[in-house]
């Protein structure tokens, strides 16, 4: 019997996912459900399984349902060869049947996958990666060889998923698009030798959620259209705030400051909590909420907080649903965010929990890296100090603190500017006036 996932339906787009459903990932969750809203027929081909965390409520609403695609062994662990005898079994019946159906497109895919592997190996990179990626390219053009009304892919991040999307492009004749973010396009070793430049120039179109990523995509392609679509506000936080009412003003003394992510280096967050010590230092309560996931920078973050003796003024929350989150924000004086460029080449574009912070009223004080000086006008709608500066971060919070009145006013104007530019209904028509050509084509 034919899987349901699989059942023709008239033209169709694919979404090619890492991993789904996932906690820091709730701009696509938002994405799709608001991309199915506008009519736009929907596939998700998914290359892992991420439940670690119960998903947001929009992943419920979303009609579309994964396809997992088969997993391979760890490249980080197994040698290669082991690797390969472990991984290539579950894709052997993908590789014949699309060999039997497309032998010269998998010739290509073949080929390419080749290439790429001697060009990284030749500037030390890692070439069983693109192998990997070829395998699963291979299971998902075996599903579209049955999913016959796939009229276009789409990946999301434009390193791993995309290279799959591109193979498995080469290998079906189904054209594909991507969506590229931050840590993805800026950090060369994803992408070496090369290869975004080509899965670039072989894309219909590309997406980024910045003006600044845009830029920096274009440059790379050469006629290929590259647009920018900003991430709207969250599918599930929007009919929250709706029902909550304007942020109120905390019955606190003290600076209740707010900071979310994952505590990865890109993040600031040990210059957050710098920023509390000298706040501390100069006479001023401040109590500081971290929220997210564990990550890279989790050891040094916790190390600052035990050598700065302020376990009780910072706490780390870990990752909160959507609703716990919005308390978070509500309970906050001020949301802090003091961004950085790692030094492998990660970056934010424009922090979605930004959005989110600002959306509710609050005043941010943030770092103009990237994409950010898009959304944040400083001293309009939020304060930008500079990154790596605790004594500049503090000085900002404390200023907050000092004039509620200037507090009050930058997050009206922080409210104003995501009602005008964010909204993620009409930013998702944008990206549905772009897959509509390519659905009925």
């Amino acid at each position: 019997m034919l899987d349901a996932r699989l059942r023709p339906r008239a033209g169709t787009v694919a979404y090619v996912l890492t991993g789904f459903p996932r906690l820091s990932e709730t701009f696509i969750a938002s994405e799709i459900h608001r991309l199915e809203r506008q009519g736009i027929d929907l596939r998700l081909f998914v290359l892992k399984r991420d439940e670690d965390h119960p998903p947001h409520p929009v992943v419920g609403r979303i009609v579309a349902r994964p396809d997992y695609l088969p997993r391979t062994a760890s490249l980080s662990r197994t040698p290669f060869l082991r690797w390969l005898a472990l991984s290539l079994p579950p894709f052997l019946p993908a590789i014949l049947r699309t060999a039997a159906r497309r032998p010269l497109g998998l010739a290509r895919a073949v080929v390419q996958t080749v290439a790429q592997a001697m060009r990284a190996w030749r500037v030390g990179a890692w070439p069983p990666r693109v192998v990997k990626e070829f395998l699963q390219a291979t299971a998902l053009a075996d599903r579209l060889g049955v999913a016959t009304d796939v009229r276009h892919l789409h990946a999301h991040f434009c390193h791993g998923t995309t290279t799959v999307a591109w193979l498995a492009s080469l290998m079906t004749g189904v054209p594909f698009s991507f969506t590229a973010h931050a840590r993805d396009l800026y950090q060369e070793t994803l992408n070496p030798a090369g290869l975004l430049g080509r899965k670039l120039r072989a894309a219909r179109f590309a997406v980024t959620c910045t003006e600044a990523s845009r830029a920096h995509l274009s440059r790379l392609a050469e006629t290929v259209p590259v647009y920018c679509v900003y991430h709207g506000l969250s599918a599930d936080l929007a009919p929250l705030l709706a029902q909550s009412g304007p942020h109120p003003a905390p019955p606190h003394t003290a600076i209740q400051a707010l900071g979310v992510g994952r505590l990865v280096p890109k993040k600031g967050f040990d210059v957050l909590i710098e920023a509390c010590a000298l706040l501390r230092r100069w006479g001023l309560g401040v109590q500081v909420t971290i929220a997210g996931e564990d990550g890279a920078h989790g050891t040094e973050v916790r190390r600052r907080i035990a050598a700065r003796r302020l376990a009780d003024a910072v706490r780390l929350a870990g990752p909160l649903g959507q609703t716990a989150l919005l308390a978070e924000y509500r309970r906050a004086t001020v949301f802090c965010l003091p961004c950085r460029v790692a030094a492998d080449g990660d970056r934010d574009g424009i922090p979605n929990v930004l959005v989110e912070a600002m959306a509710c009223g609050l005043p941010v004080v943030t770092t103009g890296v990237s994409g950010i000086p898009e959304l944040v006008v400083d001293g309009v709608n939020g304060l930008l100090v500079p990154s790596e500066d605790p004594q500049a971060l503090a000085e900002a919070i404390a200023r907050l603190h000092r004039d509620p009145a200037l507090a009050e006013r930058l997050g009206r104007a922080a409210q104003a500017a995501v009602r005008e530019r964010f909204d993620g209904e009409r930013l998702a028509g944008r990206l549905a006036l772009l897959f509509q050509p390519m659905a009925a084509s």
